[in-house]
C-alpha cells in the first residue's frame, strides 16, 4: 500500500511516502514559514524524486490536530482534496500521538505537549503496550498546573516530548524530580514517516467531507462570536474545512 503523509500542525512541515513500512522518501522543515506556500511544492518535489504519480497513492493520512489553527487547516484540506478527488482512503492521526510515537523501546509514560498560551499546554498521556502505542489520558487543553498535578499521582517516569517542553522544562523538572525525561532535539520534531505508519493500520474517515481539524478549544472567534449571540453560544458557527 502507497501512502502519502503530511503534517502542519505546528512550526515544522513534514510529508513523507511509504509503501507499507517502508519509507520512500521523507521532507521536514522546520522553520518559520507559511505552510500554504511550502506544502504543496514539498509534496511535488517528494512524488517528483520517487517518481511516484500521485494517482498510484492508495491512502492519505494526516496530523489532524491539535496545533496551529491555520496550520491545521493547511494540511487536513490538501489531504482531502487529495483523497475526494482520487476516490481514496483517508486518515487522520492526533497530533499528539504522532509525536509520542517518536519515543520508542520504553514501557514509560509518554507526555507529547504543545504550548497553547496563558499557562495552558495541548497535551494527552501515551504509552506503549505490546507493541502498539496507546493512549493513557485523552488529548486535551489543559493548564499546565493541573497536567503536573495529574502526572504527581501518577508517579512514574516520564518522557516529555516536543519543541515546546522546553518552556515549562524548569517547571516538569521541579514537579517530577526525577521521574522527568528529556528527549533529543530529532525526537521533539514530528515526522511525516511515523505518521503514515500510525497511519497504514488506522480506520479511514468515514465521511470525507464531515473530516476537520481537532482544535479541542474554541477559537477566538468562536469565543467572541458566543459572547455575543447568547442564544448560540454552545454551537460552533465555524464550518469545518
Amino acid at each position: 500500500m502507497k501512502l502519502l503523509a503530511m503534517d502542519t500542525s505546528n512550526q515544522a512541515v513534514s510529508v513523507a511516502l511509504l509503501d507499507d513500512q517502508q519509507i520512500l522518501g521523507e521532507m521536514t522543515v522546520n522553520i518559520r514559514q507559511t505552510h500554504s506556500q511550502t506544502l504543496l511544492p514539498m509534496v511535488d518535489q517528494l512524488l517528483k524524486q520517487t517518481q511516484t504519480a500521485i494517482e498510484t497513492i492508495d491512502r492519505f493520512v494526516v496530523a489532524e490536530g491539535p496545533g496551529s489553527y491555520t496550520g491545521l487547516r493547511i494540511a487536513v484540506t490538501t489531504a482531502k482534496s487529495f483523497a475526494w478527488t482520487l476516490n481514496k482512503p483517508l486518515v487522520g492521526i492526533s497530533s499528539l500521538a504522532l509525536l509520542a510515537a517518536n519515543i520508542v523501546d520504553t514501557t514509560a509514560l509518554i507526555v507529547p505537549l504543545f504550548d497553547a498560551r496563558r499557562a495552558n499546554v495541548f497535551t494527552g498521556v501515551y504509552q506503549w503496550q505490546s507493541g502498539s502505542l496507546q493512549t493513557v489520558v485523552a488529548d486535551q487543553h489543559v493548564s499546565i498546573e493541573t497536567l503536573l498535578a495529574r502526572l504527581q499521582l501518577l508517579a512514574e517516569p516520564v518522557y516529555f516530548v516536543g519543541n515546546d517542553v522546553a518552556h515549562f522544562k524548569e517547571e516538569l523538572q521541579a514537579a517530577l524530580g526525577s521521574n522527568a525525561h528529556f528527549v533529543g532535539a530529532n525526537h521533539n520534531l514530528p515526522h511525516a514517516s511515523v505518521l503514515g505508519k500510525l497511519g497504514l493500520l488506522a480506520e479511514p474517515v468515514a465521511d470525507i467531507h464531515r473530516f476537520g481539524p481537532v482544535y479541542l478549544r474554541k477559537t477566538e472567534a468562536e469565543v467572541n462570536w458566543a459572547k455575543t449571540h447568547d442564544e448560540r453560544g454552545t454551537e460552533s458557527y465555524v464550518e469545518q474545512v
